[in-house]
């Protein structure tokens, strides 16, 4: 017989490793250098587009192999789930839910495709879609930045051993070594 009722099951994973990888992404998209010195903007899109990033650059390292690799469709729901949850508690109807959900997912396989493929590009590439993808096109300069912020966030992930990634503890770079100095007025 199936067991009928998914969430009453083992899950894959021990119950605090998604939580402190979704957790350390949280942390770091959250980080105030971005919206105050990177200049994405601090609204609700901002603040999404920001942890779609470290989402993707997270699942990207998980998916190298090793023992996080079964961690990353586990990861990917939660995010699903915290979604859901968030637009359930800013009073989203139960029938616009699935629609927003549905858009979200649409953003982060959009975002994917296209920051993959703008890293194998090259720098350029990448500085170029996050610039069209977070900044709006606004600042080719912060955009630079923010590339090299991800290049040096990806390095810092690959260079974790897959304990340290799983249990959401691998210690990422600071945005602000890659943020133009604020100039005191």
């Amino acid at each position: 017989m199936l067991w009928p009722f998914k969430h009453f099951r083992k899950s894959p994973s021990p119950p605090g490793t998604i939580d402190a990888i979704y957790g350390m992404i949280v942390a770091q998209a959250r980080e105030p250098a971005f919206y105050a010195a990177f200049g994405v903007p601090d609204t609700v899109d901002g603040r999404f587009d920001m942890l779609l990033l470290h989402l993707w650059m997270v699942l990207r390292r998980l998916r190298r192999g090793g023992e996080g690799a079964g961690l990353s469709q586990p990861l990917f729901d939660h995010f699903c789930a915290d979604m859901d949850g968030n637009l359930r508690e800013m009073g989203v109807g139960d029938l616009t839910v699935p629609k927003r959900m549905q858009k979200f997912g649409e953003a982060f396989y959009g975002r994917s495709i296209a920051y993959d493929a703008a890293l194998a590009a090259g720098p350029d590439a990448l500085a170029q879609a996050l610039g069209k993808n977070i900044l709006n096109d606004r600042d080719a300069v912060q955009a630079q930045r923010l590339a090299a912020y991800v290049d040096a966030t990806l390095a810092a992930l690959d260079g974790c051993d897959d304990r340290a990634v799983g249990g959401g503890a691998c210690r990422l770079p600071s945005p602000l070594g890659f943020a133009a100095p604020v100039v005191a007025g």
